[in-house]
């Protein structure tokens, strides 16, 4: 046998497209979807953390601190398992969605597609548009485009440092952080925090891009784990479109033996990941349909019927018709409002304060100068409520015991107290050996709370 490879054919890419992809902006009802709900993303992601609640910031995540504060309810590390059902609820969203409706948060939602077309948008207004672009690549380094290539840089660079800092300030007051951002007394953490996430908004949206979405995400990967032959998707009506090939307005293209595809290529050209939708489902498409608004625009023009390139299904495509309710998009849906339920039933039943009681392990126990036995304890007490509670020691039954605690004990909003007392019992009324007692502590300032601990009493 005679094998023939020419030298370049042996070359191994690292990438799929190792040239760059020019994205052409296309105008179109789902372009104008995309670049309102993206708005709408943008406006909350910049404008949730200046809601103010009872003189707070209503949502921070404090971890400095370790607390996590939504409106009235403050997380602390040991509400761990709101954290872990919020993240559930999260996930088998994400699955119902996407068996029902495919990648639609890939080509909508996601900060990065909605950061990705933004950055394009910048770049097509400084540098022109896609064609203008390619030819100002290829040529020399001249002054004008020096001058664009700057201004597009600066202008990314803005909008990474302005997302940078925005983020930061859902961890930091926000309006600290800002009051020290324009007096320059950020401390150094903060400086290098900001830095990284501009550099890595700036690295993701502007250079980055589709590898992105092709090689470090890993939704792409799983995604095919999750559709069915009734998953929305975005594909090409083969059985209609080909053959394909060019023509003009006014010609008879079945006359001819031609599909409705008029090979225009704008499909690929308005591709953010820079694939052929033509060429069948392919892990790499993000469902964002701006090849639906560029198809749809030369169906038109050729007064062909909209729709060669569509939201729709593997069944639909040959003629079956698509179920909408299915067992698989029944069980994510139950999964996913299990998962709510149970996350509200923690928030619901969660105590708002943390406390335990320890004793001295030092000492079993003292006699005191009247003969009367003595346990140390140490009271832990952490108040997760946003206001200032005064918290009552009492101890259950009849037993002739007394603490050392006689007043209350006061917690600031989010904080923990640690306070030693005593409990003080004569011999002769407690049975030698190990007791147990309760103690309720109550909350003097709010009904939430009354919770009941046991403790160890040693008497000889």
């Amino acid at each position: 046998m005679n094998f023939d490879f020419k030298e370049e054919e042996l070359i191994i890419k690292p990438y799929k497209n190792d040239e760059s992809i020019y994205v052409r902006l296309q105008r179109g009802l789902f372009y104008n979807i995309r670049k309102y709900s993206g708005a709408f993303m943008m406006l909350l992601f910049v404008l949730i953390p200046w809601i103010p609640y009872k003189g707070e910031q209503a949502i921070l995540l404090d971890v400095a601190n370790q607390q996590f504060r939504i409106f009235a309810i403050t997380f602390f590390p040991q509400d761990l398992t709101v954290l872990a059902a919020l993240f559930m609820v999260g996930a088998f969203a994400l699955f119902f969605f996407t068996t029902w409706l495919g990648r639609v948060w890939c080509g909508f939602m996601c900060p990065q597609t909605i950061w990705m077309f933004l950055y394009i948008w910048v770049e097509e207004k400084i540098e022109g548009n896609r064609n203008q672009r390619i030819r100002g690549d290829k040529q020399e380094l001249d002054s004008a485009k020096f001058r664009k290539k700057t201004l597009k840089h600066a202008a990314w660079l803005l909008i990474s440092f302005l997302t940078a800092t925005t983020f930061m300030s859902y961890f930091i007051p926000v309006k600290t952080l800002y009051l020290e951002l324009f007096t320059l007394e950020w401390s150094a953490l903060v400086y290098f925090w900001v830095g990284f996430f501009t550099l890595c908004t700036y690295g993701n949206a502007g250079w980055l891009r589709e590898k992105m979405c092709i090689y470090m995400c890993p939704y792409s990967r799983f995604q095919s784990a999750m559709f069915d032959k009734n998953t929305l998707l975005v594909a090409y009506d083969k059985a209609r479109g080909e053959n394909r090939g060019m023509r003009k307005r006014k010609d008879d293209h079945k006359a001819k033996g031609l599909g409705d595809c008029v090979d225009c290529n704008l499909c690929v050209e308005v591709c953010p990941v820079g694939i052929d939708i033509r060429n069948g489902l392919q892990y790499e498409c993000i469902s964002c349909a701006a090849c639906i608004d560029a198809c749809d625009q030369t169906m038109e023009r050729f007064n062909y019927p909209k729709g060669l390139i569509s939201f729709t299904s593997e069944n639909a495509l040959i003629g079956k018709k698509a179920s909408i309710f299915r067992p698989k998009i029944a069980a994510y849906a139950m999964l996913t409002l299990t998962m709510f339920v149970l996350m509200g039933f923690f928030i619901a039943t969660r105590t708002p304060i943390e406390a335990s009681i320890l004793r001295d392990r030092n000492v079993l126990y003292r006699t005191t100068f009247d003969g009367s036995i003595e346990n140390s304890y140490q009271l832990k007490l952490t108040n997760k409520l946003q206001q200032t509670e005064r918290f009552l020691l009492i101890i259950d039954g009849e037993e002739p015991i007394t603490m050392s605690l006689t007043k209350p004990v006061t917690a600031e909003a989010l904080e923990m107290v640690v306070v030693p007392f005593t409990l003080t019992a004569p011999p002769e009324l407690l049975p030698e050996g190990v007791s147990s007692l309760n103690i309720t502590i109550t909350s003097l300032d709010s009904d939430q709370v009354n919770i009941t601990k046991e403790v160890k009493f040693y008497a000889g």
